[in-house]
């Protein structure tokens, strides 16, 4: 067997993956001295490259993604280790994408393994719908229940949906060329369980068991409450067509939603109602059944896709309360004005800095030696010897205009 390998983790989305990502990326200097290879420039190079992979569009990062995923795959052939490539939206890729991209990166000759990290769909579902929210959408959570659960899974929703979610069918396109030995299924803990759990089954998988890392990450994909998410949809509906994508992101998805409402920890969170609680537990015990047939490795307990006990008590979103949604306003309209104040405070100290240029560049005109010089320039300028000596005098200063 070869010595190079490839760690491909291929999803899902909601399952720690950004977390992941950013450890990795944040000590990939230290793996290389392992022997592991995270390549990438940038935090979201294994993200390019998927669009790269899938021919996604994303809100115009697909130009700027071209040839990132034959870079990145000539990389791993490159390197006569491991390498770790991991994004959640691969989860989606086509039969035809994962034939190309396995092939890419050497395989059968190189040894790919292909690790899918999976939590319970009574986590996942709400999930889903609040990053939704988090991207400008509208949709009410009840029309977002009803297209997952209808039997067609025809519209956008639900084939996104389902493209990075059904576990079977995920593995169907990526593990069928594969050996259930190099395959490897990385279960979310239960909520409740400790915090570094899901990092050291991550590790497990990568082979980091044992190697020193910074896990301390700055990047948090956190999550809202009911109120919360309520208002930020209504926002969304408010601001979409005047507020652009590059502007919506700072603003609304990180300031509002990540770094205000995210704290706001004593709202209820989002669930299942009942019916659609029994249904998802139904689902997700017939994966984890199919899974046990597969013989596929499991890093964790597959129970942990399971729900137990009884449906929590469910809060709906599409009619909170409105109080709660208030205070939640009032926390929005507070961070929103702080982030005002800072940008003014900034614009007035450029403006001062402006201010204080230009006074300068008066007081400079204004100097006999500059008014000298400016004479001189004039008057050379009036023969065409001097012209030339003046277009000489400037390539030598490397001045392409025609001012002194």
């Amino acid at each position: 067997m070869s010595r190079r390998r490839v760690i491909l983790h291929v999803g899902t989305p909601k399952t720690g993956t950004s977390y992941v990502q950013d450890v990795l990326f944040n000590n990939r200097i230290k793996l290389r001295a392992e022997g592991l290879a995270y390549p990438a420039e940038r935090f979201d190079g294994h993200f390019l490259a998927a669009l790269d992979l899938m021919r996604l569009p994303w809100g115009g990062l697909e130009k700027e993604a071209v040839g990132a995923w034959d870079a990145l795959a000539a990389e791993a052939r490159r390197w006569p280790g491991t390498t770790v490539i991991s994004h959640e939206i691969l989860a989606t890729a086509s039969r035809s994408q994962v034939k190309r991209a396995l092939e890419s990166l050497g395989h059968p000759e190189t040894e790919v393994h292909v690790v899918l990290s999976v939590r319970d769909l009574v986590r996942q579902i709400p999930a889903e719908w609040q990053e939704n929210i988090k991207h400008r959408r509208t949709l009410s959570y009840q029309a977002f229940l009803d297209q997952l659960q209808d039997p067609e899974r025809s519209g956008n929703i639900a084939t996104w949906f389902w493209g990075v979610q059904e576990v079977p069918d995920i593995l169907d396109r990526w593990a069928s060329t594969l050996s259930p030995e190099q395959v490897h299924l990385v279960t979310v803990p239960p909520s409740g369980a400790p915090k570094t759990l899901l990092w050291e089954r991550f590790a497990t998988a990568f082979g980091l068991t044992g190697i020193d890392l910074d896990l301390h990450v700055e990047r948090v994909n956190a999550s809202l409450g009911v109120p919360e998410t309520a208002l930020i949809r209504r926002i969304n509906k408010a601001v979409n067509a005047e507020v652009e994508p590059a502007h919506y992101r700072p603003l609304v998805r990180e300031l509002l939603a990540h770094q205000t409402l995210s704290h706001r920890t004593g709202s209820p969170r989002l669930a299942l109602p009942e019916p659609v609680w029994e249904w998802a537990r139904d689902l997700s015990q017939s994966w984890v059944d199919e899974i046990k047939k597969r013989g596929y490795h499991v890093i964790g307990d597959l129970d942990d896709l399971l729900p137990t006990g009884e449906p929590p008590k469910f809060s709906n979103p599409d009619r909170p309360r409105e109080r709660q949604v208030n205070k939640a306003a009032v926390e929005a309209i507070k961070a929103l004005l702080q982030e005002n104040v800072r940008m003014r405070e900034h614009e007035e100290q450029l403006q001062q800095r402006l201010a204080d240029t230009e006074q300068a560049l008066e007081r400079a005109y204004l100097r006999p030696t500059y008014r000298m010089r400016e004479k001189a320039v004039r008057k050379l300028e009036d023969s065409g010897t001097g012209r030339r000596a003046m277009k000489l005098y400037r390539l030598a200063r490397g001045r392409n205009s025609e001012s002194a």
